[in-house]
């Protein structure tokens, strides 16, 4: 661990995945680590804490930690918390993206162009600190009222607590209709959209149903002057070059180049894990 990142993978296997936040180490359940670990058992007998699904979800030594504790990753600060889901309040696998955020974001600036940014499922707002410390002004909204909170403490931690971010708490279908209405524009929009969702007024959202319709709505929120839309996702079956024709049927006639890939844990000599996909396309 460095001071710019306190977060190491040290095995996955057996459906599992061993990880290192700061101090504590956790064992947490990884679907694709369908290997064998490499580590040995004694490795993992030294987890703070693990947490499974097999019945009920639960925590095992959840008393080992803390109420709630912060870490740094890619240089910025998250607060972290041992929830009833098994999720801790960060996606590390996402680190990559947020680099390539900083780096739209900084080129369109060094033009003095302004850049406005919609973080649409936007979570503990990894991205949302990652456009706004590059000089975005960034929309951050998720359904979870008590997510838009926790985001906006990682804000002020970071130094960014009067950065130009609006927090909203609301579907996100329902908001880009809104902003649609209103003649709100974006250059970058990003997407993390989950597999089921309930918004903060018991709207769902269906990935196969409600995807679709959203991305239109997305493209219909892009100025005259785009500069990237970024879409993750943690959902079975949504492989990258599914993501990316969507992209490119979604952006079908804006100039631009669109690439996808896996999101990955990598391993410090133990094997990488895949943790999600992506597609991106950028104006050009």
């Amino acid at each position: 661990m460095t001071e710019d990142s306190q977060y190491t993978l040290l095995d996955s296997g057996s459906g599992r995945k061993l990880e290192q936040f700061g101090p504590y180490i956790l064992d947490r359940p990884a679907s694709q680590a369908m290997w064998e670990p490499q580590k040995p058992r004694k490795a993992w007998k030294a987890a703070h804490a693990s947490f499974t699904r097999e019945g009920a979800n639960q925590w095992e030594g959840r008393n080992a930690l803390p109420q709630d504790w912060q870490v740094v990753i890619d240089g910025i600060k998250f607060k972290l918390q041992a929830t009833d889901f098994g999720h801790l309040g960060v996606f590390p696998e996402q680190q990559v993206m947020w680099k390539w955020i900083s780096q739209q974001v900084e080129a369109r600036r060094k033009k003095n162009k302004p850049v406005e940014v919609l973080n649409l499922f936007a979570y503990s707002g990894g991205s949302t600190l990652a456009a706004a410390r590059a000089g975005a002004s960034v929309c951050h909204l998720d359904a979870s009222k008590g997510m838009v909170t926790w985001a906006r403490e990682n804000a002020v931690a970071n130094g960014l607590g009067d950065a130009n971010i609006r927090w909203i708490a609301d579907d996100a279908s329902k908001f880009v209709e809104r902003e649609l209405r209103r003649g709100r524009r974006y250059e970058g929009i990003i997407l993390d959209p989950p597999t089921f969702g309930r918004g903060n007024r018991g709207e769902l959202f269906k990935i196969e149903e409600h995807l679709l319709p959203l991305l239109h709505q997305c493209r219909k929120l892009l100025s005259d002057d785009p500069l990237f839309v970024l879409f993750s996702c943690h959902t079975p079956g949504m492989t990258p070059i599914v993501m990316s024709q969507l992209l490119q049927q979604i952006l079908k006639g804006c100039h631009g180049t669109t690439d996808c890939g896996e999101m990955t844990l990598p391993g410090k000599g133990v094997f990488s894990l895949p943790s999600g996909t992506y597609a991106r396309w950028t104006h050009g």
